[in-house]
């Protein structure tokens, strides 16, 4: 079958809401681990354990981007409120660049209630460092992807970044069905996030602790990060019968020069950390490629994989690619992806991927039943059976 031709019905499963985790355990790797080995054994464990049960010769890959507070309340004199979803930068385009920015930028964003937002600045008074600030929001442009929202602020002393960590909110995801709680914003953080920009968590990242990271340390498993900043079509449902007619969202990706040329020459065995991590990865051997037609390498399109005549090894693919930056004197590599993982892809770069349980018909579960040759039915059916809890604040996978 032509991978355009699945049907996304053939993914689906019933999943009653109260398997759906609304908030995350008290102790982050105390939750369930279902683990599934290459010849499709389970058996399930405590997230705890997973340094032991990693592969000796792995390379444990994660991303490090963390969620900022993308959704803005805003009041109209007349009552009405207006929300704001920023989800990603316009002017400047660079994340770091538009984070840093003080006085004004534009973001792409999604507007709640907009009819009620006809014209004119909405504002907004808040306090940054103890000191008042005014903030302005302006519509530039009106699309049913999203408008682009200009602010502003005075005094313009103070970074966007301080902006949105002083107005806004953690967006958590819409199927936990509750409101932001203080906790949340320190809950759906990985314990190794730093780099500003997704709307999402990597939640497969979310039951790493410090205690775990060391315990891999201790087995000499090399441990490295990469970059990339979920968007909101994260969540956005697969509406088509048919994959082939859904269009994949375009994300960021930053990935240091060095870690491709470990990666062109790695014998270990790679272990993403989030489906995030597996697209980055996947990726990057796809910009490899397209390095050796003698194209840019500036974003995946969503059919690449399967209709691309390149099948270069990955050390070759990733050589270029690190090439490619060198005769740049580029140290860091920024792309995009929107690249669709589906039943019929060819894994090149992911050996192994510490997953959660993902919503029913999504693109996620794709990926997954991608890597287990169509076996992800099975270990969601026991999953159901045993007690486990499902979506972002759930419990953890190990596929290898």
């Amino acid at each position: 079958m032509n991978v355009t031709d699945i049907k996304i019905e053939d993914y689906n499963y019933p999943l009653p809401e109260s398997r759906i985790a609304s908030h995350p355990l008290e102790k982050r790797d105390s939750c369930k681990l279902l683990m599934r080995e290459p010849d499709g054994r389970l058996s399930e464990h405590v997230f705890a354990e997973l340094p032991e049960l990693l592969p000796a010769d792995s390379v444990l890959v994660y991303n490090n981007t963390r969620v900022i507070n993308a959704r803005l309340r805003f009041r109209k004199p007349g009552g009405a409120r207006i929300e704001v979803f920023c989800l990603e930068p316009v002017s400047p385009k660079d994340y770091q660049q538009s984070f840093s920015a003080q006085g004004r930028c534009s973001w792409s964003c999604f507007v709640g209630n907009s009819k009620r937002w006809k014209e004119g600045p909405l504002t907004m008074e808040l306090a940054v460092g103890g000191k008042p600030v005014m903030l302005s929001a302006t519509r530039l442009s009106k699309a049913d992807s999203g408008s682009v929202v200009e602010f502003s602020w005075e005094p313009d002393v103070v970074t966007f970044s301080q902006i949105i960590e002083a107005a806004g909110e953690i967006p958590i995801p819409p199927y936990l069905n509750r409101a932001t709680e203080q906790t949340d914003s320190r809950d759906y953080q990985t314990v190794y996030s730093r780099i500003e920009g997704s709307v999402a968590a990597p939640t497969a990242g979310l039951h790493f602790t410090p205690e775990v990271l060391s315990a891999i340390d201790s087995r000499g498993i090399r441990r490295r990060e990469l970059t990339l900043h979920v968007g909101a079509g994260t969540f956005q449902p697969v509406k088509s019968a048919t994959i082939g007619e859904h269009g994949m969202h375009s994300e960021f990706i930053s990935v240091d020069r060095d870690l491709i040329d470990e990666l062109s020459r790695c014998d270990r065995r790679v272990i993403a950390v989030g489906t995030t991590s597996v697209r980055t990865l996947e990726s990057l051997y796809h910009l490899g490629c397209m390095v050796a037609e003698g194209k840019e390498p500036d974003e995946v399109p969503q059919w690449y994989p399967y209709e691309s005549g390149m099948r270069i090894p990955v050390s070759e693919s990733l050589s270029r690619l690190r090439d490619w930056l060198d005769s740049r004197g580029m140290t860091r590599l920024h792309a995009s992806t929107r690249i669709i993982i589906a039943p019929g892809y060819d894994y090149r770069v992911v050996r192994g991927m510490v997953t959660n349980f993902h919503q029913p018909q999504s693109t996620l579960l794709l990926l997954v039943s991608a890597f287990t040759g169509g076996d992800w039915r099975r270990m969601y059916d026991y999953a159901l059976a045993n007690g486990f809890r499902f979506l972002s604040y759930g419990d953890a996978q190990l596929l290898l």
